[in-house]
């Protein structure tokens, strides 16, 4: 029971920050000994509070109420999907820190400085990685996502300390978020602005040009040849597009366009909702225990 409410507490840094900002709000508060000090220290607290509390309600209703899909029927749009996490084809990805095989890493290298740690550097991967429920296998794109996970490692080397999480493959993987497929049927085309950029690379080789287009030989593309030109580039261009078509499209979920959450857990959807639950009920209380002090403040005045 502890290991578990540990991984809850370890894997949402953003609470816990927030949290520990909260702290430090009320100890300068405490430290200015003045009643207007209390009040603006509560106010911030109760405000930030607010916030939390709606983010996290939000998160959790989303996750409890979105119904999950199963990879080979998942509609295009807002949609949970639960499976294994696969290495894309190509270049393994390795972590920064340990440099073992992974789908995802963030890292963060700080310096100790006296009795603080100071910033040295920090960053995350970008690459894509799959997922895979046996129905299906679709690609994950990382940015913008709010990536949980319980693998969290910290190094400490002479005066630095490295931290570094991590997803890993095989592992469970929930993911909420925006499902598109890029290319094939879906594919979104241009046939003008395709259009445009064929017959400018023809022009830019005129040669060419003049060898395929000019049926009287002057050395020139009169107006009846020019919209000869364009007819062919018209067919050409179809025919592309045909073929793109035809082709098997990408399926990727990605950050959605209109502020919906996008999760990406290695988390059971029943572990994630009590996780999202628990930490609304928390800035719930604490936002009710800044209005009570603003209240008893107020008596003082």
């Amino acid at each position: 029971m502890l290991q578990r409410w540990a991984v809850h507490w370890q894997q949402d840094s953003g609470n816990l920050v927030l949290s520990g900002g909260q702290l430090f709000i009320l100890f300068i508060g405490f430290k200015l000994q003045t009643l207007i000090g209390w009040q603006i220290s509560l106010a911030v607290v109760g405000l930030t509070s607010f916030w939390a509390w709606y983010r996290n309600l939000k998160r959790h209703r989303t996750v409890a109420d979105t119904p999950r899909s199963r990879i080979a029927s998942a509609p295009q749009g807002y949609v949970v999907l639960t499976g294994r996490g696969q290495q894309p084809p190509g270049e393994t990805l390795r972590s920064p820190v340990n440099g073992l095989p992974c789908l995802w890493y963030r890292y963060r290298i700080e310096r100790r400085n006296g009795d603080k740690w100071e910033h040295v550097e920090s960053g995350s991967s970008h690459d894509t990685f799959g997922v895979s429920d046996g129905s299906g296998q679709i690609l994950i794109d990382p940015d913008g996502a709010e990536i949980m996970t319980s693998h969290q490692q910290v190094t400490n080397e002479g005066n630095y300390r490295k931290t570094e999480w991590t997803l890993i493959e095989g592992e469970p993987i929930y993911v909420i978020g925006e499902h598109v497929t890029l290319g094939g049927p879906n594919a979104v085309l241009s046939k003008s602005a395709d259009m445009s950029t064929l017959l400018a690379e023809w022009k830019a080789d005129k040669t060419a040009l003049l060898a395929r287009f000019d049926s009287n030989r002057d050395g020139e593309i009169s107006l009846e040849e020019w919209e000869r030109a364009r007819h062919e580039a018209s067919i050409e261009i179809d025919r592309a597009h045909l073929d793109i078509r035809l082709q098997d499209g990408i399926h990727l979920v990605r950050k959605p366009a209109h502020g919906q959450p996008y999760i990406v857990a290695n988390r059971e959807i029943k572990s994630l909702t009590a996780h999202f639950r628990l930490w609304s009920w928390i800035h719930l209380g604490l936002m009710l225990s800044a209005l009570g002090g603003l209240t008893f403040a107020q008596r003082f005045v």
